[in-house]
């Protein structure tokens, strides 16, 4: 059974995500603050932690940073602020997944059970800035993007796409997620742009074009060959 802990000062939040958790078999923990998660992870080993980023005493960020100090664990941040330079400076520290909210409980279920899977069965990047998939790589400060070690040329948007596909692989994103994420809340243009995007992205994959698998009515999934 994979323990998960929640760190979250806010109980209508924390009570919301161990009915989930607890629906998928997970045993939860809950912790109010981050200086109380760092000492409950000296004592304990986890599997996932979910954590928000403003906490009164500790935030989230330096909770994260003094934990991945003591032991490998991955983190989920959630936080009510989702401008990219709190998400860069997440990963810069070590997180995994960076979740908005407001954020739907499915979907967060989802993500936690992509993490968990991945790091159990080693695929957790060791470096937080770099993130591979197959032969892709992804530099996440240095915004680059390399095929079989040669870097290939992307635009922004074709990174942001690529980058939010690989970081939420095997999860279904519709177009308006990728819309939201990539472009913004403010754009209100036709979501066919984002078919358009991908289209492009896929030729620059060269052979890796198919790991981008169209989903029929519902979006698209990034997932490498096993």
């Amino acid at each position: 059974m994979a323990k998960v802990l929640i760190v979250d000062d806010e109980p209508d939040i924390v009570t919301l995500i161990q009915r989930y958790a607890k629906r998928e078999g997970y045993e939860v923990t809950s912790v109010e603050d981050g200086s109380e998660a760092i000492e409950v992870c000296r004592r304990e080993d986890f599997d996932i932690i979910v954590m928000d980023v403003m906490m009164p005493d500790t935030d989230g960020f330096t909770a994260c940073r003094k934990i991945r100090e003591m032991k490998d664990i991955p983190v989920l941040m959630l936080s009510a602020r989702g401008t990219e330079y709190d998400k860069l400076f997440g990963f810069e520290v070590g997180i995994d997944d960076y979740v908005t909210k407001p954020f739907s409980p499915k979907e967060l279920m989802a993500r936690i059970k992509v993490i968990i899977s991945r790091h159990q069965s080693g695929g957790t990047p060791k470096s937080p800035e770099l993130l591979k998939a197959g032969g892709i790589e992804i530099d996440k400060l240095g915004h680059t993007v390399s095929i079989d070690g040669e870097k290939i040329d992307l635009t922004a948007k074709e990174y942001g796409i690529l980058l939010y596909l690989v970081t939420n692989r095997g999860i279904v994103l519709s177009r308006d997620q990728i819309l939201s994420e990539v472009w913004g809340y403010d754009y209100f243009g036709d979501d066919r742009t984002v078919d358009w995007q991908i289209k492009l992205l896929r030729g620059k994959l060269g052979k890796y074009r198919n790991s981008i698998h169209t989903i029929r009515g519902a979006g698209y999934k990034f997932e490498t060959e096993s």
